[in-house]
């Protein structure tokens, strides 16, 4: 395993928990505004039919050569805030991100975008 310095690189990967159980796959990649650094992952999820894109942080996360493995387990992210397959995480829905994995956010500023 190696740091997650290229995650863009890694979509559609498996995205799996500390204990190697499958949340979902890599589907893109949300950077901080304010370093332009990885910051959440936004993984598909769901049964087929019913895919949903789930917000995940890379914070710490590692790579290997068939997953990345993010430091939240698979039922933390589980209940994460999420969004449609084909929606964009909206200004107003920033907080909730952040708020579930416990992290620090700063109101009235833009703090994700997607790359």
């Amino acid at each position: 395993m190696f740091p997650a310095e290229n995650i863009r690189d890694w979509r559609t990967k498996n995205v799996v928990d500390p204990d190697g159980s499958k949340i979902g796959t890599l589907e893109s990649v949300y950077v901080d505004t304010t370093t332009d650094l990885p910051f959440f992952a936004a993984v598909v999820t769901g049964m087929i039919g019913r895919h949903k894109l789930t917000f995940v942080p890379l914070t710490n996360a590692t790579v290997a050569p068939d997953h990345i493995r993010v430091t939240v387990s698979k039922d933390l992210a589980k209940n994460a805030p999420s969004i449609d397959t084909d929606g964009e995480l909206s200004v107003e829905e920033e907080p909730a991100v952040f708020e579930h994995y416990s992290l620090p956010y700063t109101a009235g500023v833009r703090r994700l975008a997607r790359r």
